[in-house]
């Protein structure tokens, strides 16, 4: 007899971390990961998934700021590369440890083996993902949480940690998805089966079906314990820390807990002014703490509801128990699940998003910048496929990774040098219908900056091909935390009206921001960690149809390379024949 599904989700329990207590100097960390196809049923449908020593999702990382990661990673898929993204690690002085293929590394090759190191510098929220192909939405993820380093402490107290990170999950494989977003005629790959939480899942039937008109109850006894609902235990009258992420492959994402406030506190290992919410916006990419209190009545458990915004919802909510001890775990909450906002209404999206702001003692913006790069985000056609541009290029990444052939100057020996790309477009454009010319051309899409420099990034939003639609992208900047200096409807135009609308007392620092429909966001930073690096939607299908750039930054100034993330494309003959990374 199978045990009660809750219970099974409880006895397998990975989400409660007690809070650690035990100080201890700054080390190093040693992992050895394989990473191989393994067979695995997230939404208790069997598929195949990429998962790290047999398991799904990836082991968590835990730190602290100041520590050494080491993790050697061993390829073990049989016919494709993969390299690993340590999602908001800024890699000072290891942009070779970033995990961006073509950029920052060659791929791994199967059956090879390359070593991560870096130093985790800050206490925060991460998060890591494969970045190679669309690996990611195969399942290729998993949390790494900083605690403050040895002798300090958080800004906030809490008596228990709680970690959840959130996922789309597709049944068709990635490399169908990939024939399908490169098809001539374009194939859509749809809305995803079901949304994940710590990797579980339930297809085609609803734990609170009960309140959910038409729905399937899911059985009481588990089948599989890979897709058993999660259960988070806490005791009441407590103060618990939240830590949250999303690395969804297409959708925006919604987190509400039943008659509980939420209250934020950071964000993308940057902490923030802490505000009270009902529920919670995240988008691809992001990360949050927020405090929860268990300051409900005793006697009941209470639903967590993760659901769609930003999409017209094809996709159910996922949904987890809030389990007050010593209630059973099997034990339904009573009341129904909390309903997530319209997945259109804005007006509640950019509520949430204009309140974030950054704590008091949060380094401030320079006051002006050096450069300023405007970024129309469009979706055109190209050769009978459609792709997403920016500024009329869609990025295409080389066969050599350029932290590679910038540092071997290799431009300079005939490896054909990335044309400069547009700083802006033209301000003429119809940013509320489809392009009148809808055709685009593919563009390494590489803008060099100077050592130093304070650099304004705009990102301009616009219609899509089809009539009255434009798209919600969160766009992600690695080697760099920037401000978030504001937001505007329709077009930026840089006048005062939208300098008004810019904060420069307390912007938010960020690794990852969203750009609404129709709308504008502009960010800030400072071009002072010297590599390659890539700025990109973190949409999986928007990334692979070419919605980026890269920021080559003072490459002469990076230190010595492995040459094994190098051994491809043209600096493999010139590091055969002597050249020196």
């Amino acid at each position: 007899m199978g045990l009660p599904l809750l219970a099974v989700a409880c006895c397998a329990l990975l989400a409660f971390v007690a809070r650690p207590h035990c100080a201890e100097a700054a080390k190093a960390r040693h992992f050895k990961w394989e990473i191989s196809n393994i067979f695995w049923s997230p939404d208790c449908e069997e598929k195949v998934v990429i998962g790290i020593n047999g398991q799904f999702p990836g082991p968590t990382i835990r730190a602290r700021a100041g520590d050494t990661i080491h993790v050697e990673l061993k390829n073990a898929l049989h016919t494709e590369g993969v390299v690993i993204h340590w999602h908001g690690i800024r890699q000072i002085g290891t942009p070779w440890a970033d995990g961006t293929a073509a950029i920052s590394q060659c791929a791994i090759n199967p059956e090879e083996t390359f070593t991560y190191r870096f130093v985790v510098d800050k206490p925060g929220t991460y998060f890591y993902h494969g970045h190679y192909g669309m690996q990611r939405a195969a399942g290729l993820y998993g949390s790494l949480i900083v605690d403050v380093a040895e002798g300090e402490e958080e800004p906030f107290k809490y008596d228990g940690e709680l970690n959840l990170l959130l996922s789309d999950w597709y049944h068709e494989s990635i490399h169908t998805q990939m024939v399908m977003l490169s098809s001539k005629p374009f194939r859509w790959i749809g809305e995803p089966q079901s949304l994940l939480i710590n990797g579980r899942g339930q297809y085609n039937c609803s734990m609170a079906a009960a309140h959910t008109p038409g729905a399937t109850q899911c059985p009481a006894t588990a089948v599989n314990r890979q897709c058993a609902p999660v259960v988070l235990p806490v005791l009441p009258n407590k103060t618990y820390r939240l830590r949250l992420a999303s690395t969804t492959s297409l959708a925006s994402l919604n987190l509400a807990i039943g008659n509980h406030k939420l209250t934020v506190v950071e964000a993308d290992g940057n902490y923030v002014d802490p505000f009270a919410v009902d529920d919670i916006d995240l988008y691809s990419g992001d990360s949050y703490s927020v405090l929860l209190t268990t300051d409900q009545d005793p006697s009941s458990n209470y639903w967590v509801t993760v659901g769609v915004r930003g999409r017209l919802p094809k996709t159910p909510p996922a949904l987890a128990v809030l389990n007050y001890r010593p209630n059973a775990a099997s034990k339904l909450p009573s009341l129904a699940p909390p309903v997530t906002p319209a997945w259109d209404d804005y007006a509640h999206s950019k509520a949430f998003t204009y309140r974030i702001r950054a704590r008091a003692g949060t380094p401030p913006p320079p006051a002006t910048a050096d450069r300023r790069i405007e970024l129309l985000n469009t979706q055109n056609k190209m050769d009978g496929g459609i792709k997403w541009s920016i500024n009329n290029a869609s990025m295409v990444l080389p066969a050599t990774p350029y932290l590679g052939s910038l540092k071997l100057g290799l431009n300079k020996s005939g490896l054909a040098a990335p044309a400069p790309a547009p700083d802006t477009f033209s301000h003429g454009y119809d940013l509320r219908s489809p392009p009148a010319n809808p055709n685009t051309t593919a563009g390494p899409n590489v803008y060099a900056l100077a050592h130093g420099a304070t650099v304004d990034v705009v990102l301009q939003n616009a219609n899509a091909l089809a009539a009255n639609v434009s798209e919600v992208h969160p766009w992600h900047l690695h080697g760099h935390d920037f401000w978030v200096l504001g937001y505007g409807e329709g077009g930026y135009r840089g006048d005062a009206a939208d300098e008004a609308r810019l904060n420069l007392r307390d912007p938010p620092l960020r690794n990852t921001v969203v750009i609404f429909p129709y709308g504008w966001t502009k960010i800030r930073f400072v071009a002072d960690n010297p590599g390659v690096w890539a700025f990109h939607c973190h949409i999986e299908p928007h990334l692979h149809m070419g919605m980026g750039v890269v920021f080559a930054e003072a490459v002469d100034r990076v230190g010595e390379v492995p040459k094994e993330g190098m051994m491809c494309g043209a600096t493999t003959s010139a590091l055969i024949n002597g050249g020196h990374l």
